[in-house]
C-alpha cells in the first residue's frame, strides 16, 4: 500500500507539470506557426490527458482489496496504459495529417529563435520527470507510472529531434524542413503508441514476464536451501504494483508443519528482499517421495531410500512445469547441461 500511495503522489506531479508544459508549447507554436512545434504541442495534449488518466488509475489501484476485487485493483494501471498508448497513436496520426497539410498550404514561420528556446526548456523538464517516473515505477512495479515515464521521455526525444530540425530550418531558411521533421517524428510517435498498447495488453492478459521470471529463477538457484528439494509449477502474475507468485515447494516429508512453514518463510523472505514488499505468495508445500532421493543433496537425511546422483538446476523451462522433477521418470525435459554433478 505504501508503494501504491507513492505512485499516486508522483503521478499528481506528472499531471500538474504536463499542464504547464502544454501551455509553454502552445505559446511557442502561436509565436512561430511552426508545424514541428505544433507536433510537440499536440503530443503534450496527450501528455495532459494521459497524466490525469494515469492519476485516476493509480488512485483506483491504491484502493485496498475488497469482496468484489480479492486480488486488488491493480489491473486499472494496465487499462490506463492501454488508453494512453491509444491516445499517443492518435496524436501521431494527427501530426502526420498536419505535416502533409503544411506541404499543401505552406505557412510563413516567424520568431523561430524564441520557439526553440521555449521548446528546449520543456524538453529538459520532460526528461527529468520521465526519468523519475520510470525509476519509481520500476521500483514499485507500476505499469501506469512506467508508461507515463516512457511517454515523457519519448516526448523529450521527439522535442530534441524537432529542435535539431528547427535549427536546420533557422540557418537554411528552407521551410519544407519543418514538414519533413513533423512527418518523421509523427511516425515515431505512432510506433511508441503501439508499443505501449502492446505492453498493457500483455499485462491485462497475464502474459508471463520472462525477464522477471528469469531474475527470480537465478535468485532461487543462488540461495537455494538444502531442504528445498524441488520447486515446480511456478507462476507470476502482475496486478499493478503487486506481484502474485504461486509455486509448489517440495521439502523432506518428515518435517512437521512448523518446520515446513519455516522453509516457506525463508523462500518468501528471499524473494521479497530482491523484489520488495509488494509481493504476495501462495506456496503449496509437498512432502518428498523416494523418487526425489536421486536429486536431493541432503546428505544427513535419516530416511534416504536411494543414493544421491545429481542436482537439477532450476531453469525457466523446468520450473514452470506442473510436476515434480525426477531423474528416473523422464518428466523433466532438462538437457544434460542443466544437470549439476555434486560430489558426495
Amino acid at each position: 500500500m505504501k508503494s501504491a500511495n507513492q505512485n499516486l503522489q508522483v503521478q499528481k506531479w506528472v499531471a500538474g507539470i504536463s499542464v504547464v508544459l502544454l501551455a509553454v508549447k502552445f505559446v511557442a507554436y502561436f509565436s512561430t506557426r511552426s508545424v514541428s512545434i505544433l507536433t510537440d504541442a499536440l503530443e503534450s495534449i496527450v501528455n495532459v490527458a494521459a497524466g490525469f488518466i494515469g492519476l485516476y488509475s493509480l488512485y483506483i489501484a491504491a484502493k485496498p482489496r475488497d469482496v468484489d476485487h480479492p486480488y486488488g485493483h491493480g489491473k486499472a494501471e494496465f487499462l490506463s496504459a492501454a488508453i494512453e498508448g491509444t491516445m499517443v497513436g492518435i496524436a501521431g496520426i494527427v501530426i502526420l495529417y498536419n505535416a502533409i497539410l503544411s506541404f499543401i498550404h505552406p505557412v510563413g514561420i516567424k520568431k523561430l529563435d524564441t520557439g526553440i528556446w521555449l521548446v528546449a526548456a520543456t524538453a529538459v523538464i520532460n526528461f527529468l520527470v520521465g526519468w523519475y517516473c520510470i525509476r519509481i515505477g520500476a521500483k514499485n512495479n507500476s505499469a501506469a507510472l512506467q508508461a507515463s515515464g516512457k511517454h515523457l521521455q519519448t516526448d523529450t526525444l521527439t522535442t530534441v529531434g524537432i529542435i535539431a530540425g528547427l535549427l536546420l530550418l533557422y540557418f537554411t531558411k528552407l521551410n519544407w524542413i519543418d514538414g519533413v521533421v513533423a512527418i518523421i517524428f509523427g511516425s515515431l510517435i505512432i510506433v511508441m503508441g503501439y508499443r505501449i498498447v502492446r505492453s498493457s495488453i500483455a499485462g491485462i492478459m497475464d502474459e508471463a514476464d520472462m525477464k522477471l521470471l528469469g531474475r527470480l529463477v537465478e535468485l532461487l538457484n543462488a540461495d537455494r536451501r538444502t531442504n528445498w528439494i524441488d520447486l515446480h509449477n511456478l507462476r507470476m502474475i502482475k496486478y499493478g504494483s503487486v506481484l502474485h507468485i504461486d509455486c509448489h515447494l517440495t521439502v523432506p516429508w518428515y518435517l512437521d508443519v512448523n518446520q515446513a512453514h519455516e522453509e516457506i518463510d525463508a523462500l518468501i523472505a528471499l524473494v521479497r528482499k530482491e523484489f520488495g514488499e509488494s509481493v504476495e505468495f501462495f506456496v503449496h508445500s509437498d512432502g518428498c517421495l523416494p523418487s526425489s532421493c536421486p536429486i536431493c543433496d541432503k546428505m544427513e537425511c535419516p530416511v534416504r531410500k536411494h543414493n544421491f546422483e545429481r542436482k537439477i538446476r532450476w531453469t525457466l523451462e523446468n520450473i514452470v512445469q506442473n510436476k515434480k522433477h525426477t531423474l528416473e521418470s523422464g518428466t523433466s525435459p532438462v538437457p544434460t547441461d542443466h544437470l549439476i554433478k555434486i560430489k558426495e
